[in-house]
């Protein structure tokens, strides 16, 4: 018996599915207002796999005439929407490389990744338009400009009639450039083959035990990795499909879901938070067999307050932009699971090393390191740093703190830059917040190490309270003297609005002190 080979492209798992369920929907526009899914107005557009498959033998038309070639990449400035869908997969059929810009850079931010991506072609929505233009007129070299809206219309599409059939990239060719948020310096350039993609697209769709009637909300923006890997291209691996609204809202996400009849939701911890604090599902939330969360710590309390009183459980995740997303992941078996705990390692090999690069024992903390068929090639143009990220062996270095369990899961304490050393005494900041994520006032929090003449280091944490609640420092301070103990008690309370945070949703650690400056000087 021949087995059939394993897809290791983005076109391989696209072309499958436009041949076994060429007319099942792959992607389903969601309103803004989810009253405007009711079955009396006209239906949402929908795209099918067939229907996909030829939009990307249209886009490589569009390339072509452009005068790109396979190879080349192409950025896109784009908010979520079935077109964007279109362009980010049909520019991967074609083998051409994709540069997602995060919507939230600066316009700094902007020109350096135009610049240093060597882009050829930007694709911009209308509203981002004219702040392009202006950035692309800051770079030294030109760089063509196309106007597309993100919304699927065909009486404005900008894909040419034609089609034109280009070969299959090799699964070594690079397929997707993705910048980090660059909270400790400039963003650095992650490079991700079509190899990469088509495995951990793979990876989740087991993990999960996905089908084709499976369906997610998807809510996260597409210039983000979680969104980019679980939303997008997992079912093209398992011919599931998407619902994608505009943009998360935590007062329409349940009739969302349910209206567009999700299966599964993907989220990160930001929006558990805020879907706590919102009203209750006005629908049966009961076909949605699970959360997925992922891209930051889920502090334990939010996970069970979630499952209680939503009754969906969570299944908490970890990965890396450099690993397509998702590296860990807790048992679809809601019993495996471990609370507090980012999973076993998924589609790949992980272990814990010593300052040394050394194995070490379990329950031992160390860094986080990963070897699999969806870790990185590197860093674009940055031999220096790829180097850095990876020990002599292949593994890479995440940068996280953490253990392995005797069962062969991962609990995450920190990031080794943000590690608290206060007196030679290793503190991660993750304890602090989860303490005091455990009173009844605190709706967020986080810690930080802040220069101490006596100890090198001590604790600030900027804390945000519930709506309604009040708490001051010092109900707090003996608070965490209870949690923590006096040693770990923060020395500095700073009470905030919001916290800062990038794409994902995680909190940028390194950046409070500046934003605690910014608010004072705001406040006087």
């Amino acid at each position: 018996m021949i087995r059939p080979s394993v897809p290791r492209t983005v076109r391989a798992l696209l072309e499958h599915q436009a041949l076994v369920r060429p007319a099942a929907v792959y992607a389903l526009a969601v309103p803004a207002d989810p009253t405007a899914l009711a079955p009396s107005t006209q239906a949402p557009a929908q795209i099918s796999f067939a229907e996909l498959a030829r939009s990307c033998r249209q886009g490589a038309t569009l390339l072509l005439s452009q005068g790109l070639q396979p190879g080349d990449t192409v950025s896109l400035v784009m908010p979520n929407g079935l077109n964007t869908l279109r362009l980010l997969v049909g520019a991967l059929h074609g083998g051409w490389c994709v540069n997602p810009v995060n919507l939230l850079s600066s316009a700094t931010q902007m020109a350096y990744v135009l610049e240093h991506s060597d882009c050829k072609l930007v694709v911009a929505s209308p509203d981002w338009a004219e702040r392009v233009r202006a950035v692309l007129a800051t770079l030294a070299r030109p760089v063509a400009l196309l106007v597309c809206s993100p919304d699927f219309d065909p009486a404005q599409d900008i894909l040419p009639s034609a089609t034109t059939d280009v070969p299959e990239p090799s699964p070594d060719a690079l397929a997707l450039l993705m910048y980090t948020s660059g909270t400790t310096g400039v963003p650095k350039g992650v490079m991700l083959t079509q190899a990469n993609l088509a495995a951990n697209a793979l990876s989740i769709s087991t993990e999960h035990a996905l089908l084709p009637r499976d369906r997610v909300l998807a809510v996260l923006p597409l210039y983000h990795i979680n969104a980019f890997a679980v939303t997008m291209l997992a079912p093209l691996a398992h011919g599931g499909s998407l619902a994608m609204p505009p943009r998360f809202s935590a007062g329409a996400f349940w009739q969302q879901a349910t209206q567009s009849r999700c299966t599964w939701i993907n989220v990160v911890p930001t929006m558990i938070s805020y879907l706590l604090e919102g009203a209750a599902p006005q629908a049966d939330v009961s076909a949605i067999r699970f959360c997925r969360s992922a891209s930051a710590a889920l502090p334990p309390t939010h996970l069970r307050a979630f499952e209680t009183q939503f009754g969906i459980g969570i299944i908490e995740t970890m990965g890396l932009t450099e690993t397509v997303a998702p590296a860990f992941s807790n048992p679809l078996q809601p019993t495996a699971r471990k609370l507090g705990a980012v999973g076993r390692a998924s589609g790949c090999e992980a272990r814990v090393i010593d300052a040394a690069l050394q194995s070490v024992p379990d329950g031992t903390t160390g860094e986080i390191a990963i070897r699999g068929p969806q870790v990185m090639r590197g860093y674009y143009k940055n031999e220096a740093a790829t180097a850095a990220s990876f020990t002599p062996d292949g593994w890479l270095r995440t940068g996280d703190l953490g253990h392995r369990d005797s069962d062969g899961f991962f609990f995450v304490t920190g990031r080794i830059k943000e590690l608290i050393i206060k007196g030679g005494e290793n503190i991660a900041p993750r304890e602090i917040d989860e303490a005091l994520l455990r009173h009844p006032a605190v709706l967020d929090a986080a810690a930080v190490g802040i220069a101490d003449a006596h100890y090198g280091q001590d604790i600030m944490v900027c804390v945000v309270l519930r709506e309604g609640h009040t708490a001051d420092e010092p109900a707090l301070r003996d608070f965490c003297t209870t949690a923590l103990g006096r040693y770990k008690t923060p020395k500095v309370f700073h009470f905030v609005h919001d916290l800062p945070r990038g794409p994902s949703g995680k909190v940028q650690r390194l950046k409070l002190q500046d934003w605690v400056a910014q608010h004072a000087a705001a406040v006087e």
